[in-house]
C-alpha cells in the first residue's frame, strides 16, 4: 500500500503548470500548408544501399569543397532524363492529366538560421544534369550564405499571403498543367540531414519523387531513399530509377570529380591527345 501511495503521488500533476500561446510564424504555416496537400500524395519509399568508397575518395581529392547534395542532384538529374515518369506530375481537375516536362528541375530543402528559429527554404535548380559540380555546389553555398530576401523573395512573398489564399495558390500551382509548375514546385525534390548524421526516410513531399540519403557509413555504404507518387509510377519504376542512380554514382559522378581533381593536367592531357 506504501509503494502504490508513493506511486499515485509522483503521478499526480504538479499544482501549477505553465503554458503560453503564440500563432503559427508565416513560415510554420507556409510548412503546414504544404504537408496538408502532400498527405493528399499516395507516397510510398523505396530503398537502396550504395557503395560509395571510391565516390568519397574521389571527392576529397577536389581542391574545393564538392557537397554530398550536390553530386545526388546531378546523378538524379541523368537518371531523370532517361525515366519519363521521373519528370512528370499528377494534374487534378475535371479529367485529371499526367503532365511530363522536357526537363527536370530540382526543388531542394535549404534550412536557414533565422531570429525566430529554423527556416525551411526550397531551392530551385534547373537543368542540374547540364550543370558541373563546381555550379551546382556554387549554387547551394549561395543559398545557404546570401540574403534570404534576395535568395528566397517569391516563397517569402508566398508565406505573407493570408492562409486561404496562399493554400489556393498552392493548390494551383501543384495541379498546373503549365511549364512555370517546374520552376515553382520542382520535379522532384532532395531532402536530406545527412551534414547533420541524421537520416530522414519518410518525409513529405508535392513533387514525383523526392530523394533522401543516410551518411556513409564506415564501410562506405549509404542508404538511399526514394519518395515516389504511386499515381504516376510504381514501385519498379522506382526500384529501376535507384538502380540507374547507382551506375550514375560510380560511372559518370567519378569521372567528373577525377577530372575536378586535377584540372591544369587534364588541359595538359587535352591538348597533348590534340596536337597528336
Amino acid at each position: 500500500q506504501e509503494f502504490l501511495l508513493n506511486l499515485n503521488m509522483r503521478l499526480q500533476p504538479p499544482e501549477r503548470i505553465a503554458i503560453r500561446h503564440r500563432p503559427l510564424s508565416q513560415s510554420r504555416g507556409f510548412i503546414t500548408d504544404l504537408v496538408s496537400l502532400a498527405q493528399s500524395f499516395p507516397l510510398f519509399p523505396v530503398d537502396i544501399d550504395i557503395q560509395l568508397s571510391e565516390v568519397a575518395k574521389c571527392r576529397l581529392e577536389v581542391p574545393q569543397r564538392i557537397g554530398w547534395s550536390a553530386i545526388f542532384l546531378k546523378a538524379y538529374g541523368h537518371v531523370a532524363s532517361r525515366v519519363p515518369e521521373l519528370r512528370s506530375w499528377f494534374s487534378r481537375g475535371i479529367r485529371s492529366r499526367l503532365v511530363t516536362a522536357s526537363q527536370s528541375v530540382a526543388s531542394l530543402a535549404v534550412n536557414r538560421k533565422e531570429q525566430d528559429g529554423d527556416h525551411l527554404f526550397f531551392a530551385k535548380i534547373p537543368s542540374p544534369n547540364l550543370l558541373s559540380l563546381l555550379d551546382i555546389q556554387r549554387y547551394i553555398n549561395y543559398c545557404n550564405q546570401s540574403p534570404v530576401e534576395d535568395v528566397f523573395r517569391r516563397q517569402l512573398q508566398l508565406e505573407n499571403l493570408p492562409g486561404p489564399l496562399r493554400r489556393l495558390i498552392l493548390w494551383q500551382n501543384i495541379n498546373s498543367r503549365s511549364p512555370k509548375r517546374c520552376t515553382r514546385v520542382g520535379t522532384f525534390s532532395l531532402s536530406t540531414l545527412a551534414g547533420m548524421g541524421a537520416s530522414n526516410h519518410g518525409h513529405p513531399t508535392i513533387c514525383t519523387t523526392s530523394l533522401s540519403f543516410t551518411p556513409l557509413n564506415p564501410d562506405g555504404l549509404c542508404r538511399v531513399t526514394l519518395i515516389s507518387d504511386h499515381r504516376v509510377l510504381d514501385g519498379v519504376t522506382a526500384a529501376k530509377a535507384l538502380i540507374l542512380l547507382k551506375e550514375t554514382l560510380n560511372t559518370s559522378i567519378i569521372g567528373e570529380l577525377k577530372n575536378l581533381k586535377n584540372p591544369l593536367e587534364r588541359l595538359q592531357n587535352d591538348a597533348h591527345e590534340d596536337a597528336a
